[in-house]
Protein backbone atom coordinates (compact mmCIF):
# COMPACT_ATOMS: atom_id res chain seq x y z
CA UNK A 1 0.00 0.00 0.00
CA UNK A 2 1.27 3.46 -0.89
CA UNK A 3 1.71 5.47 2.30
CA UNK A 4 0.48 9.04 1.86
CA UNK A 5 1.55 11.55 4.48
CA UNK A 6 1.27 15.16 5.53
CA UNK A 7 1.00 17.74 2.79
CA UNK A 8 0.29 15.21 0.06
CA UNK A 9 -2.65 13.81 2.04
CA UNK A 10 -4.04 17.29 2.61
CA UNK A 11 -3.86 18.06 -1.11
CA UNK A 12 -5.45 14.78 -2.10
CA UNK A 13 -8.26 14.85 0.46
CA UNK A 14 -9.08 18.49 -0.31
CA UNK A 15 -9.48 17.65 -4.00
CA UNK A 16 -11.79 14.75 -3.11
CA UNK A 17 -13.78 16.98 -0.75
CA UNK A 18 -14.42 19.39 -3.62
CA UNK A 19 -15.84 16.44 -5.55
CA UNK A 20 -17.92 15.40 -2.54
CA UNK A 21 -19.44 18.88 -2.30
CA UNK A 22 -20.29 18.74 -6.01
CA UNK A 23 -21.78 15.26 -5.55
CA UNK A 24 -23.91 16.49 -2.65
CA UNK A 25 -25.15 19.39 -4.78
CA UNK A 26 -26.21 16.86 -7.45
CA UNK A 27 -27.88 14.63 -4.85
CA UNK A 28 -29.93 17.54 -3.52
CA UNK A 29 -30.82 18.83 -6.98
CA UNK A 30 -31.94 15.40 -8.22
CA UNK A 31 -33.51 14.17 -4.96
CA UNK A 32 -31.10 11.26 -4.61
CA UNK A 33 -31.03 9.15 -1.44
CA UNK A 34 -27.58 7.88 -0.51
CA UNK A 35 -26.64 5.44 2.26
CA UNK A 36 -23.01 4.66 3.12
CA UNK A 37 -22.47 1.77 5.54
CA UNK A 38 -19.09 1.74 7.28
CA UNK A 39 -18.16 -1.47 9.05
CA UNK A 40 -14.88 -2.93 10.23
CA UNK A 41 -12.79 -3.89 13.21
CA UNK A 42 -12.50 -1.68 16.27
CA UNK A 43 -9.93 1.09 15.60
CA UNK A 44 -10.15 0.52 11.83
CA UNK A 45 -10.90 4.18 11.13
CA UNK A 46 -14.65 4.54 10.62
CA UNK A 47 -14.93 7.78 12.58
CA UNK A 48 -12.07 9.47 10.74
CA UNK A 49 -13.60 8.46 7.43
CA UNK A 50 -16.95 9.96 8.39
CA UNK A 51 -15.21 13.22 9.30
CA UNK A 52 -13.27 13.31 6.03
CA UNK A 53 -16.41 12.74 3.95
CA UNK A 54 -18.62 15.22 5.79
CA UNK A 55 -16.13 17.98 6.63
CA UNK A 56 -17.36 20.43 3.99
CA UNK A 57 -20.89 19.14 3.43
CA UNK A 58 -24.00 21.04 4.46
CA UNK A 59 -24.89 19.76 7.93
CA UNK A 60 -28.57 20.00 7.00
CA UNK A 61 -28.09 17.55 4.13
CA UNK A 62 -26.21 14.68 5.77
CA UNK A 63 -26.68 12.64 8.92
CA UNK A 64 -24.32 10.32 10.78
CA UNK A 65 -26.01 7.37 12.47
CA UNK A 66 -24.13 5.63 15.29
CA UNK A 67 -26.76 3.95 17.41
CA UNK A 68 -26.16 2.91 21.04
CA UNK A 69 -27.04 -0.55 22.31
CA UNK A 70 -30.75 -1.29 21.81
CA UNK A 71 -33.22 -0.44 24.54
CA UNK A 72 -35.46 -3.07 26.13
CA UNK A 73 -38.27 -2.00 23.81
CA UNK A 74 -36.03 -2.19 20.72
CA UNK A 75 -34.88 -5.67 21.69
CA UNK A 76 -38.51 -6.77 21.36
CA UNK A 77 -38.95 -5.24 17.91
CA UNK A 78 -38.19 -6.49 14.41
CA UNK A 79 -34.41 -6.32 14.22
CA UNK A 80 -34.27 -3.84 11.32
CA UNK A 81 -36.94 -1.59 12.81
CA UNK A 82 -34.57 0.69 14.72
CA UNK A 83 -32.59 1.43 11.56
CA UNK A 84 -35.45 2.23 9.20
CA UNK A 85 -36.28 5.69 10.68
CA UNK A 86 -32.71 6.78 9.95
CA UNK A 87 -32.87 6.10 6.21
CA UNK A 88 -32.59 9.22 4.02
CA UNK A 89 -35.31 11.26 2.42
CA UNK A 90 -34.90 12.85 -1.02
CA UNK A 91 -31.66 14.80 -1.31
CA UNK A 92 -30.11 13.35 1.85
CA UNK A 93 -26.90 11.44 2.55
CA UNK A 94 -26.79 9.11 5.56
CA UNK A 95 -23.60 7.51 6.86
CA UNK A 96 -23.93 4.55 9.22
CA UNK A 97 -20.96 4.29 11.59
CA UNK A 98 -21.80 0.65 12.19
CA UNK A 99 -25.21 -0.50 11.10
CA UNK A 100 -27.61 -3.43 11.06
CA UNK A 101 -24.50 -5.54 10.44
CA UNK A 102 -23.80 -5.41 14.17
CA UNK A 103 -25.74 -8.65 14.36
CA UNK A 104 -23.29 -10.43 12.05
CA UNK A 105 -20.25 -8.94 13.78
CA UNK A 106 -20.03 -7.83 17.39
CA UNK A 107 -23.31 -9.44 18.45
CA UNK A 108 -22.27 -12.79 17.04
CA UNK A 109 -18.68 -12.74 18.26
CA UNK A 110 -19.55 -11.48 21.75
CA UNK A 111 -22.52 -13.78 22.17
CA UNK A 112 -25.14 -11.00 22.32
CA UNK A 113 -27.16 -12.83 19.65
CA UNK A 114 -27.76 -16.56 19.33
CA UNK A 115 -26.80 -18.52 16.24
CA UNK A 116 -30.45 -18.86 15.21
CA UNK A 117 -30.82 -15.06 15.32
CA UNK A 118 -27.65 -14.58 13.31
CA UNK A 119 -28.65 -17.14 10.68
CA UNK A 120 -32.09 -15.52 10.35
CA UNK A 121 -30.42 -12.13 9.97
CA UNK A 122 -28.07 -13.37 7.23
CA UNK A 123 -31.05 -14.75 5.31
CA UNK A 124 -33.07 -11.58 5.69
CA UNK A 125 -30.43 -8.93 4.92
CA UNK A 126 -30.32 -9.46 1.14
CA UNK A 127 -34.12 -9.16 1.04
CA UNK A 128 -34.12 -6.04 3.23
CA UNK A 129 -31.42 -4.39 1.13
CA UNK A 130 -33.16 -5.34 -2.11
CA UNK A 131 -36.22 -3.43 -0.90
CA UNK A 132 -34.05 -0.37 -0.23
CA UNK A 133 -32.28 -0.51 -3.59
CA UNK A 134 -35.47 -1.23 -5.54
CA UNK A 135 -37.02 1.86 -3.96
CA UNK A 136 -34.20 3.99 -5.33
CA UNK A 137 -31.77 4.23 -2.41
CA UNK A 138 -28.13 4.16 -3.47
CA UNK A 139 -26.53 1.78 -0.98
CA UNK A 140 -22.76 1.50 -0.51
CA UNK A 141 -21.24 -0.96 1.97
CA UNK A 142 -17.60 -0.72 3.05
CA UNK A 143 -15.57 -2.95 5.34
CA UNK A 144 -12.39 -1.34 6.70
CA UNK A 145 -9.55 -3.86 7.14
CA UNK A 146 -6.50 -3.71 9.40
CA UNK A 147 -3.97 -6.23 10.67
CA UNK A 148 -3.85 -7.12 14.34
CA UNK A 149 -0.43 -5.52 14.80
CA UNK A 150 -1.84 -2.22 13.60
CA UNK A 151 -4.97 -2.66 15.71
CA UNK A 152 -2.83 -3.24 18.81
CA UNK A 153 -0.91 -0.03 18.19
CA UNK A 154 -4.16 1.92 17.91
CA UNK A 155 -5.59 0.36 21.06
CA UNK A 156 -2.41 1.35 22.92
CA UNK A 157 -2.66 4.90 21.58
CA UNK A 158 -6.22 5.16 22.85
CA UNK A 159 -5.19 3.90 26.26
CA UNK A 160 -2.40 6.47 26.60
CA UNK A 161 -4.10 9.52 25.05
CA UNK A 162 -6.56 11.27 27.42
CA UNK A 163 -8.35 12.75 24.41
CA UNK A 164 -9.00 9.30 22.94
CA UNK A 165 -9.44 7.20 26.07
CA UNK A 166 -13.24 7.46 25.85
CA UNK A 167 -13.06 5.36 22.68
CA UNK A 168 -11.68 2.37 24.59
CA UNK A 169 -14.61 0.31 25.86
CA UNK A 170 -14.84 -3.08 27.59
CA UNK A 171 -15.96 -4.49 24.24
CA UNK A 172 -12.71 -3.23 22.69
CA UNK A 173 -10.67 -4.94 25.40
CA UNK A 174 -12.42 -8.23 24.73
CA UNK A 175 -12.13 -7.75 20.95
CA UNK A 176 -8.33 -7.89 21.27
CA UNK A 177 -8.59 -11.60 22.07
CA UNK A 178 -11.06 -12.31 19.29
CA UNK A 179 -9.36 -11.05 16.16
CA UNK A 180 -9.67 -14.44 14.45
CA UNK A 181 -13.30 -14.82 15.55
CA UNK A 182 -14.09 -11.50 13.89
CA UNK A 183 -12.40 -12.72 10.72
CA UNK A 184 -14.60 -15.83 10.65
CA UNK A 185 -17.72 -13.76 11.33
CA UNK A 186 -16.83 -11.32 8.56
CA UNK A 187 -16.27 -14.07 6.02
CA UNK A 188 -19.64 -15.66 6.85
CA UNK A 189 -21.27 -12.24 6.55
CA UNK A 190 -19.67 -11.57 3.16
CA UNK A 191 -20.66 -14.98 1.84
CA UNK A 192 -24.32 -14.36 2.74
CA UNK A 193 -24.68 -10.64 2.01
CA UNK A 194 -22.33 -9.75 -0.86
CA UNK A 195 -24.96 -9.49 -3.57
CA UNK A 196 -25.27 -7.98 -7.03
CA UNK A 197 -27.74 -5.37 -5.77
CA UNK A 198 -25.78 -4.52 -2.58
CA UNK A 199 -22.12 -5.55 -2.94
CA UNK A 200 -19.46 -5.15 -0.29
CA UNK A 201 -16.18 -3.31 -0.84
CA UNK A 202 -13.16 -4.09 1.35
CA UNK A 203 -10.63 -1.29 1.89
CA UNK A 204 -7.13 -1.69 3.34
CA UNK A 205 -6.93 0.61 6.38
CA UNK A 206 -3.53 -0.39 7.73
CA UNK A 207 -2.62 3.17 6.81
CA UNK A 208 -5.72 5.17 7.63
CA UNK A 209 -5.05 8.21 5.48
CA UNK A 210 -4.40 6.11 2.39
CA UNK A 211 -7.49 4.05 3.19
CA UNK A 212 -9.68 7.15 3.47
CA UNK A 213 -8.53 8.42 0.09
CA UNK A 214 -9.13 5.04 -1.56
CA UNK A 215 -12.62 4.72 -0.05
CA UNK A 216 -13.73 8.24 -0.98
CA UNK A 217 -12.36 7.87 -4.51
CA UNK A 218 -14.19 4.56 -4.89
CA UNK A 219 -17.45 6.04 -3.58
CA UNK A 220 -17.30 8.99 -5.95
CA UNK A 221 -16.49 6.73 -8.91
CA UNK A 222 -19.64 4.68 -8.23
CA UNK A 223 -21.89 7.75 -8.43
CA UNK A 224 -22.87 9.55 -11.65
CA UNK A 225 -20.42 12.24 -12.72
CA UNK A 226 -23.03 14.95 -13.21
CA UNK A 227 -22.20 18.61 -12.78
CA UNK A 228 -24.87 20.81 -11.26
CA UNK A 229 -23.81 24.46 -11.56
CA UNK A 230 -23.28 26.36 -8.33
CA UNK A 231 -25.81 29.01 -7.53
CA UNK A 232 -23.44 31.90 -6.82
CA UNK A 233 -25.34 35.03 -5.75
CA UNK A 234 -24.25 38.50 -6.75
CA UNK A 235 -23.23 40.82 -3.91
CA UNK A 236 -24.47 44.35 -4.35
CA UNK A 237 -22.41 47.12 -2.76
CA UNK A 238 -23.33 47.99 0.83
CA UNK A 239 -25.42 51.15 1.16
CA UNK A 240 -22.73 52.77 3.32
CA UNK A 241 -19.57 52.15 5.31
CA UNK A 242 -19.36 48.73 7.08
CA UNK A 243 -20.70 49.00 10.63
CA UNK A 244 -19.08 47.85 13.85
CA UNK A 245 -20.87 45.87 16.55
CA UNK A 246 -22.70 47.95 19.17
CA UNK A 247 -23.90 46.54 22.50
CA UNK A 248 -26.61 47.62 24.89
CA UNK A 249 -27.98 44.92 27.16
CA UNK A 250 -24.90 42.66 27.33
CA UNK A 251 -21.20 42.84 26.52
CA UNK A 252 -19.11 39.99 25.04
CA UNK A 253 -17.01 37.93 27.42
CA UNK A 254 -13.30 38.92 27.68
CA UNK A 255 -10.96 37.71 24.94
CA UNK A 256 -9.23 34.39 25.45
CA UNK A 257 -5.91 34.65 27.28
CA UNK A 258 -3.34 31.97 26.36
CA UNK A 259 -2.12 29.90 29.29
CA UNK A 260 1.40 30.39 30.53
CA UNK A 261 3.26 27.19 29.54
CA UNK A 262 5.47 27.52 32.61
CA UNK A 263 2.57 27.86 35.06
Amino acid sequence: MAVIKGKQYKREVKALQHELVAMARWARHCGQRIVVVLEGRDTAGKGGTVKAITKHLDTRQYRVVALPRPSAREEGEWYFQRYVPHLPTAGEIVLFDRSWYNRAGVERVMGFAGEAQVEAFLRQVPVFEKLLVDDGIRLFKYWLCCDQVEQEERFAERREDPLKAWKLSPIDIEARRRYHDYTLAREAMLEATHTAHAPWTLVDYNHQKSGRLALIRHLLDRLPDVTVPRNTPEFEPLPGEPLEERYGILEPIPPYTPRDDEA
